[in-house]
């Protein structure tokens, strides 16, 4: 079981990161249906850098870099030119998919170097990866998971206990009320669109550098439109998104672990498990009622200040 709960914890990351991204987007009042497009530019520039100069850091920089180059396009295109941010989330993901075969053509089987692949291998955290049970799976994980709790932390106490996530919060909620007390809207929205498209890069970038540190090509898979279900289920709140990772990182691997314990069951059925999942969400989140698990208010919508 433990094995099973470790392998988990590391699906989940991927999950993690760019629900995280998609999260702080939302909560800034716009909805970014490209994250699958960045998780795919992050996936290979992260590699790609990784391949090229042997540096984990790079690797990593580059991964966030490069989704933080699409959101940047998206935010420019739905801030300053107010274009449909549905349409252009759905671009965005033609173009990051796109993006990556092509830049990727070429490297299809090639492995990351040995020392970046060293660099992500698990390492326990002493003292805690001996816990029965839980030690192995969430302590004796990759650096990169561990950079993974701590966003997740961080954004937690972000949106709850500082002065500049609190006016994210209002920005998402109300635009217009927020501009008008003098948040700067435009400065909020880009700088968050852009940092959550960076994480959605690196998520990209787990995939290509610690999950299968060998470039090919769809190896996203549709994980960018589960963590767009995944921000409602966590009700825009990071801790729960954490733990809506976990839950689908255990469903993604389910066949691989049944097989294991000598189940059999069609790959193609369980595969089928996490959309089915994805879609129940969807369907329980239409039956919230709190205000704190609903939406932004004005999330989706283009926001004109000379109608104030």
């Amino acid at each position: 079981m433990e094995n099973f709960l470790a392998a988990a914890v590391a699906a989940a990351m991927p999950l993690l990161f760019a629900t995280l991204g998609e999260l702080i987007t939302e909560k800034a009042g716009n909805l970014n249906l490209g994250v699958e497009g960045m998780m795919y530019m992050g996936a290979v520039i992260g590699f790609k850098a990784g391949f090229a100069t042997g540096s984990p850091l790079l690797a990593v920089l580059g991964a966030f870099a490069a989704g933080a180059f699409g959101a940047a396009i998206y935010a420019f295109l739905t801030v300053a030119l107010r274009a449909n941010q549905v349409v252009t989330g759905l671009t965005l993901t033609i173009f990051g998919t796109g993006f990556a075969y092509f830049v990727g053509k070429g490297m299809s089987g090639l492995s990351a170097p040995q020392i970046v692949r060293d660099f992500f291998m698990p390492v326990g955290i002493p003292g805690l990866a001996g816990l029965p049970l839980v030690g192995k799976p969430l302590f004796q994980q990759s650096v990169l998971a561990y950079f993974g709790y701590a966003i997740t932390v961080a954004l937690a106490i972000y949106l709850r206990k500082t002065k500049a996530g609190l006016n994210l919060k209002a920005v998402g909620e109300n635009t217009a009320a927020a501009d008008a007390s003098g948040i700067n809207v435009m400065l909020y929205k880009y700088a968050h669109i852009i940092a959550g498209g960076g994480l959605c890069g690196i998520g990209g970038g787990f995939m290509s550098l610690v999950a299968i540190p060998v470039w090919q090509e769809g190896l996203i898979a549709g994980r960018g439109w589960i963590a767009v279900a995944l921000v409602i289920f966590a009700s825009w709140q990071p801790v729960k998104a954490l733990l809506g990772a976990f839950l689908f990182g255990g469903l993604s691997i389910l066949g691989f672990w049944l097989q294991s314990i000598g189940i059999n069951i069609s790959q193609y059925l369980v595969e089928m498990i996490p959309y089915i999942a994805t879609i129940l969400i969807v369907i329980v989140s239409t039956r919230k009622n709190r205000k704190e698990d609903m939406a932004p208010a004005d999330i989706g919508n283009a926001y004109f200040r000379e109608e104030r």
